[in-house]
């Protein structure tokens, strides 16, 4: 039977310390990592406003991570140590995934809103008898088709007609 995982919530003052309202002690970046990898719950908060910088600091942890290499995991005792650093990195990838949930819905959402709004002027510029940009696309490839084809019963041998930047 496993316990459930603690909590630690940590807040960050203006002069860039952490500290942890648990222990009531002064943490770093590498002891939040440590708590990660132990299994605890962690939410980390700005001291001054209680805005939510637990994935900024987590982003922090994994880069610091990154930059002392595998060869530190190799060095420090090899398969346990992976297995915590493979640990945190589940965590942060699993808290960072919210927010590219949303992003993705938002991004749904707007290319839905986007697809309404081309559409709704479409049909406003039909009742206006006002051509769309594709109207005149398609009435510019037919001219070019019957250039073309003008051009191969005359024999001339000219380009073809030049269209006129739309502004």
């Amino acid at each position: 039977m496993t316990t459930p995982a603690e909590g630690h919530l940590i807040k960050k003052y203006a002069n860039r310390k952490l500290y942890d309202t648990r222990t009531s002690r002064y943490i770093t970046l590498e002891g939040i990592a440590q708590l990660v990898r132990d299994g605890h719950e962690i939410k980390v908060v700005d001291r001054d406003n209680g805005n939510d910088l637990t994935h900024v600091t987590l982003s922090q942890i994994v880069l610091s991570e990154e930059k002392r290499g595998p060869a530190r995991l190799v060095d420090a005792g090899g398969e346990m140590l992976h297995d915590r650093g493979q640990a945190l990195l589940d965590y942060v990838k699993k808290t960072l995934n919210v927010p590219a949930d949303l992003r993705n819905q938002v991004e749904r959402r707007r290319e839905g809103l986007e697809t309404m709004a081309d559409d709704t002027i479409e049909r406003a510029l039909r009742r206006l008898r006002i051509p769309t940009r594709r109207d005149i696309d398609r009435i510019n490839d037919r001219l070019d088709k019957l250039a073309l084809q003008i051009r191969k019963v005359n024999g001339a041998k000219t380009g073809p007609r030049r269209r006129k930047a739309s502004r």
